[in-house]
């Protein structure tokens, strides 16, 4: 630990309310910046002392014991990913956050066979600050070709009290999807998902080992041989909307993984089998999301628009003549 840059010392003197509680539970109250795992793992490491001496993190600590945190500087090593000038849809930014608006095709997190040209290198290069945030301040995660908000904590107060709304089912995200089929109503696909047996790239529903998952659908719009849905994310596996109805029998529209079809519905007419062909991925906008400012506690919602390619997919279906307006809660 000798060659770890860290902050100047900050000193706490533990109130008697405090007094007898474990150390991190201590310190997590008395900093609650960090997460509590994070303040562990430093108090293991001799970052956060008691009396100028190590303990552990589940030891009590007494009212008025000397506390030391000496936070390590996180971007004090070059940033793992290169910033890169991209142009990003801000639609929002404060000192707290900022709300994108993804478009298709951008991949959010450097991986294999991607090493750049993510949101995050033009996220580090937006902000270089961001170095200093577990994963550039991303906290939840849209898949390549889903299009839509995504909201990006810049602080590491921030990023706690976001991922904290999130583990706690409090942020809202709606999605707009064009699926196969006519769904005839509303509901609730409650099924674990976890790794695909045999496609290991895939997800799947799995009645065993999975994770919990529950997305909740209502109709908004039925056509000749397609329906879309407004779609809402109780918890975030990853493809979640997407396996999830596949599940149920309607695969997102031009789903390269969970579509099992291919082609146009019989009898289609001329102009959406035209429209069909020309989109190459899945029909799926994050349009709507909500939650708590984490700095003042205020309810925040950003909507955004459907992108152009799903708005032409959209008219192309109305104009099948078989379109109906549908109101459910």
């Amino acid at each position: 630990m000798a060659d770890r840059v860290t902050e100047p010392p900050t000193r706490f003197t533990v109130p008697e309310e405090l007094a007898g509680k474990r150390f991190d539970v201590v310190l997590a109250a008395l900093a609650p910046e960090y997460s509590r795992a994070r303040l562990q793992r430093w108090i293991r490491d001799g970052l956060a002392t008691v009396h100028h001496g190590r303990r552990r993190p589940r030891d009590p600590v007494e009212a008025g014991a000397l506390i030391e945190l000496a936070a390590p500087v996180e971007n004090s090593t070059p940033a793992p990913h290169p910033a890169q000038p991209m142009d990003l849809a801000v639609l929002h930014e404060d000192e707290s956050l900022i709300v994108i608006d993804k478009p298709a095709g951008l991949v959010v997190h450097p991986g294999a066979g991607r090493p750049d040209g993510t949101l995050v290198n033009a996220l580090l290069h937006h902000d270089p600050r961001l170095a200093a945030v577990p994963r550039a301040g991303v906290v939840h995660r849209l898949d390549k070709d889903t299009t839509g908000l995504l909201v990006v904590a810049r602080t590491l107060s921030a990023h706690k009290a976001l991922v904290e709304q999130i583990s706690a089912r409090t942020v809202r995200r709606e999605y707009l999807a064009v699926v196969r089929g006519r769904v005839i109503a509303g509901g609730v696909i409650d099924a674990p998902i976890g790794r695909h047996p045999v496609h290991r790239t895939r997800m799947a529903v799995v009645r065993r080992g999975g994770r919990p998952a529950i997305t909740h659908y209502r109709v908004e719009s039925r056509y000749r041989g397609h329906t879309a849905l407004s779609v809402r994310l109780e918890t975030g596996r990853t493809h979640q909307i997407r396996v999830h109805l596949a599940h149920l029998g309607s695969p997102v529209v031009g789903d390269p993984d969970y579509d099992g079809r291919t082609g146009p519905p019989a009898g289609a007419a001329p102009g959406l089998r035209e429209a069909l062909r020309r989109f190459d991925r899945q029909a799926l906008h994050a349009r709507r999301l909500a939650l708590a400012h984490p700095a003042t506690g205020q309810e925040c919602e950003w909507t955004a628009p459907p992108p152009d390619d799903l708005r032409a997919l959209i008219a192309a279906l109305a104009t099948e003549g078989d379109e109906a307006r549908v109101e459910e809660t």
